[in-house]
């Protein structure tokens, strides 16, 4: 994917040179409980992520997360992108932003860029989203973009429960 542009946001492939931004949004509190812990301790560890499973998913035209800036001053301020998960039938919205960022219209200024991109440049008919069922913000930006709640995807270890939103495009 070549960088996509929006009013306020630019959102373009990550690179190596994105390793710093990359440790710090994965180590924020709300990262670690509605996506995951990566685990990225040290900043080798987060250059290591971002190497073996943020960049490698480019491999596949139009898939990837990719880092989403400020227009203004190309400040990283979160992910947003598409991703083929083994677990799901069909691609997958995926995104995640710095605290600072949130609640600001950014998240969704981009999720739609990239709604608009997976239809218009990939010709996808449909796409999904999987989240935390209590993770009230990202559910309710996908609410927003058209998705509708589809079903209970999986069980946590932690007890905790996915469920799966789908937009036809």
């Amino acid at each position: 994917m070549v960088a996509i542009t929006t009013e306020r946001l630019t959102i373009r492939p990550l690179t190596a040179a994105d390793v710093d931004f990359i440790f710090e949004l994965y180590n924020t509190p709300g990262f670690k409980r509605f996506v995951g812990d990566k685990q990225l301790h040290t900043r080798q560890d987060a250059l290591n992520y971002l190497d073996a499973s943020l960049i490698s998913m480019y491999q596949t035209k139009g898939l990837g997360l990719h880092r989403v800036a400020l227009k203004s001053d190309d400040t990283p301020i979160g992910i947003c992108g598409l991703i083929k998960r083994d677990s799901l039938k069909d691609i997958d919205l995926g995104y995640g932003y710095l605290p600072g960022f949130e609640g600001q219209g950014y998240a969704c200024e981009a999720a739609q860029a990239i709604l608009s991109f997976a239809r218009e440049a990939l010709s996808l008919n449909r796409l999904v989203a999987i989240t935390d069922a209590e993770n009230r913000k990202c559910i309710d930006l996908l609410t927003r973009l058209g998705f509708h709640y589809e079903t209970n995807h999986e069980t946590l270890p932690d007890g905790g429960l996915l469920v799966l939103y789908g937009i036809e495009l």
